[in-house]
């Protein structure tokens, strides 16, 4: 199984899977767009490090993903459970509302009977199968010795049928087995819509766990073995070969490379390996093969450290409480209590238990808190529509009601605010003839820097010049012959020039001064209009970056950024956003990689773009579809207008209430009046919801 960040839609789809089925011993390749896997079946012989290799070589990147630790499916049993109980109960109330319509118009006796039996043959079955989600849940919170929403809804179904089979028992005029199935089925459509809110959201902590290489090379008296790394320990060589992943922590012992650290850092440029140097857990070795001594291996490595704070910082952000829980804490209490003074209230003044109990249920029934259970989840699905159509999907359920609040927004540079790959600078005052050299050199590389001067050859429709004998030197740059001299393009020291502040790499041919390329991350579509308008909307806005200080501080001050802080590990960046909650700020985090998923995490709202790792994506709430973000201050501005008409519904839900109640508590509402009223509710609710869009 591997991961494929990169891939974005249908031709990424067919162009990856006709790659992978090209490769020898391949059976079968399938790529799943929404989760961004390719699930690859092939021969024993077929290595993971050959079809990443493949991948890469159709231009995407890839990860191999260790299947067992992925507990969570493409399959989204609940979603699919509340459907069919939605359909269910859909389908029932329209039958029985069908028979209704007979009673209301005029049948009487035993024609009256013999209806209300059989919608009773229709409703009881039909609730007993689809109220299962509000059963279940109201045994489980009275088991626990505490009230929530479902326990009124449960006891309103139950009392709703039993008056129902009751009066029809005895010849009685009315019978509201429709409202209780009516109840169910609206009931049961605020809790599909809010489920579908969710129903993205996947656990980070277990995606960075399935990140892990699961197997090494281990090295035994010079002889290379492939190993589990759970089976690793201190002490062990193992051999990482060029475009794979360091399965552990360790120290260099043999080899020159440069390591890609971007996943873990932030670096967009990669660092120099050699003897002595410590590696960590996911950092990709790019040009030459090293053999690491392991420091530390499986759980005890900083990838799996990482994955454990993520949980963390997880498990503090799911103790949020949302508005419509919070309403239904107060108002189950307040249900029930106004139900039973009324049912006694009035056994005791008539000593009527047929009436008390009827009036017992109508009581019930018009404060059943379905328009409560509508309230978030119908501003939630219309607010998610229209941040869609701005390019943002919304994953997590409460996600709106904490980007209302947040005041603080901390943005992650490389990948985030910036696109994450080196553009060459002032390319168009390059010479021709140095820029086509240089490409000729570039062009036997995969090192970023080198991509870039390629590019921008390219883009000047220059032809890069045939220079001879190319051969790559890991961890310096790439060398060969041209006209008889030798040409060197890579690091400052090894062409004998001297080192600079910005990021560079040097072009030496034999006889001549080295020539400079400068290089500098292209800015993302939007990013100074985001940074703008957040600052407009009221926040605070900070900088956060894994990437060399003065770099990170010339960015910050391009986009009017003071608060910066550069050379960050991806603990600093979770302690920042830790810090600044326990100050009492609410923090938006904003970021892509590895290194910024603690902090997504541990943020009380996160963002990242589509094009970020997954780990990223599923720690975050919210995604950014499309590579512009200048929409981030109107998500903010849409969160607030979304909470303000979540309070609007409570207010409807409380004034409806308090109308209807004394209504029903005087016993002028039989319980399908008290249906209606309450079915009227929850539409005023449903179309104050929509005013968002």
């Amino acid at each position: 199984m591997l991961s494929l960040p990169g891939v974005h839609c249908g031709l990424c789809i067919t162009t990856v899977e006709r790659a992978l089925e090209g490769h020898p011993g391949v059976r079968s390749a399938r790529v799943n767009l929404t989760l961004r896997r390719a699930t690859v079946e092939a021969d024993p012989g077929v290595t993971a490090d050959a079809l990443m290799e493949t991948v890469r070589g159709v231009g995407y990147e890839a990860h191999e993903l260790e299947s067992s630790a992925l507990s969570t499916t493409a399959t989204d049993r609940q979603g699919r459970e509340l459907l069919m109980r939605l359909a269910v109960a859909g389908f029932a109330a329209m039958n029985v509302m069908l028979l209704s319509v007979a009673v209301w118009s005029g049948a009487a006796d035993a024609t009256r009977d013999l209806f209300h039996w059989i919608s009773a043959a229709i409703a009881i079955p039909a609730i007993g199968f689809s109220g299962q989600p509000f059963f279940r849940s109201a045994r489980s919170a009275l088991r626990h010795g505490r009230l929530n929403m479902d326990v009124p809804i449960t006891l309103a179904i139950l009392l709703a049928l039993g008056t129902s089979l009751y009066e029809t028992a005895h010849s009685g005029e009315h019978a509201y087995f429709d409202a209780a199935i009516s109840l169910t089925f609206f009931l049961l459509a605020g809790r599909y819509l809010d489920h579908r809110t969710r129903a993205i959201a996947r656990s980070a902590a277990e995606e960075l766990a399935a990140l892990e290489v699961p197997r090494a090379e281990r090295l035994v008296d010079g002889v290379s073995e492939t190993v589990n790394v759970a089976e690793l320990a201190a002490g062990d060589l193992i051999r990482v070969r060029p475009g794979g992943r360091m399965p552990v922590d360790g120290v260099i012992t043999e080899g020159t490379s440069e390591i890609d650290r971007s996943l873990l850092t932030g670096e967009t440029v990669p660092v120099f390996a050699e003897p002595g140097r410590e590696v960590s857990a996911g950092e990709v070795n790019l040009t030459g093969p090293l053999t690491v001594r392991v420091t530390a291996a499986g759980r005890d490595s900083s990838l799996h450290r990482m994955a454990d704070l993520v949980a963390m910082a997880e498990s503090t952000k799911n103790r949020y409480t949302s508005l419509a829980d919070r309403a239904a804490g107060l108002y189950a209490p307040g249900v029930h209590i106004l139900s039973l003074v009324a049912g006694v209230g009035w056994y005791l003044y008539t000593g009527d238990a047929r009436l008390a109990i009827n009036i017992a249920a109508a009581v019930l029934i018009i404060t059943c808190p379905c328009a409560l259970g509508l309230a978030v989840p119908a501003v939630t699905t219309a607010a998610s529509g229209r941040l869609f159509r701005n390019g943002m999907l919304i994953k997590d359920g409460t996600a709106l009601e904490r980007l209302a609040e947040v005041d603080t927004v901390v943005f992650d540079k490389t990948g985030t605010l910036t696109l994450g790959t080196p553009v060459l600078e002032d390319a168009d005052a390059v010479p021709e003839d140095t820029l086509r050299l240089a490409a000729g050199l570039a062009g036997g590389t995969s090192h970023p820097l080198a991509r870039a001067i390629c590019e921008a050859a390219q883009e000047r429709g220059f032809v890069a010049r045939e220079v001879e004998d190319v051969i790559e030197v890991p961890g310096y740059g790439a060398e060969g012959r041209w006209r008889g001299r030798r040409v060197r393009i890579g690091r400052a020291a090894w062409v004998g020039a001297q080192p600079t502040a910005r990021t560079a790499t040097w072009l030496a041919v034999e006889g001549e001064a080295p020539v400079c390329f400068t290089f500098s991350d292209r800015l993302r579509p939007g990013a100074e209009a985001a940074v703008q308008g957040l600052k407009d909307a009221g926040l605070s806005v900070a900088l956060i970056s894994g990437d060399a200080g003065p770099a990170v501080r010339d960015f910050a001050e391009r986009l009017g950024i003071e608060d910066v802080t550069a050379e960050a590990l991806p603990a600093d960046k979770a302690a920042r956003v830790i810090a600044l909650r326990e100050a009492g700020r609410r923090v938006l985090m904003v970021g892509d990689g590895l290194n910024d998923t603690a902090a997504l995490a541990a943020a009380h709202a996160s963002i990242s773009p589509a094009s970020a790792l997954d780990a990223a994506r599923v720690a975050s709430d919210i995604v950014l579809l499309g590579e512009d973000i200048s929409s981030l201050a109107s998500a903010v501005i849409t969160a607030r207008s979304a909470v303000v008409r979540i309070r609007e519904n409570f207010t409807i839900a409380t004034v409806y209430n308090v109308i209807a109640v004394p209504i029903a508590i005087a016993g002028l509402a039989t319980p399908l009046a008290a249906a209606l009223a309450m079915s009227a509710s929850s539409i005023t609710v449903s179309l104050n919801s929509l005013r968002l869009r």
